[in-house]
């Protein structure tokens, strides 16, 4: 459905004009990301789970002793969010922080058994969530853009 701005041009729905197949290609990434932080949101907000907070609590659990430096470039959130959702986290007895044995002003973070089992319950919902992303896709269709994601991602990033 189109709207109408205040000089009379109409803006298009999703999926329409410049919002969908002709538009730029970085508008169209960005839309998709989006939806699915949307549709994330919802999935964990009677968790209490932002999804930057799901994004931590799952680098932590995959990675533990990881530093907040290495969460932040893992989230691609800033330290400052990190520390942030850090402190949290910590609060709510779902991470917990060690000094580094070498570098004791570097924290080691780990999961508590309590920030484990949550993360089972968000991933869960996450999972639904991908779930109809990946309905989207054939077999040979998810891996052509899983590859895709990663070169972008990659090659964006000076790494490729």
């Amino acid at each position: 459905m189109k709207r109408k701005t205040k000089a009379g041009s109409a803006i298009p729905a999703p999926g329409e004009g410049k919002r969908g197949a002709e538009g730029h290609l970085g508008y169209l990434m960005r839309q998709a990301h989006a939806a699915l932080r949307g549709a994330m949101e919802k999935a964990l907000a009677d968790l209490d789970v932002t999804p930057p907070q799901f994004a931590v609590l799952t680098m932590v659990v995959n990675y533990p002793g990881i530093s907040g430096a290495e969460l932040a470039r893992l989230t691609f959130l800033t330290p400052q969010t990190i520390n942030v959702i850090v402190r949290n986290l910590v609060r709510a007895e779902l991470v917990g922080k060690t000094a580094d044995a070498v570098h004791g002003r570097i924290l080691q973070l780990h999961a508590t058994p309590r920030g484990e089992a949550l993360l089972k319950r968000c991933r869960a919902r996450v999972m639904a969530v991908e779930g109809r992303l990946l309905a989207l896709l054939d077999r040979d269709e998810e891996q052509v853009v899983r590859r895709w994601l990663v070169d972008v991602g990659n090659k964006l990033s000076g790494e490729g």
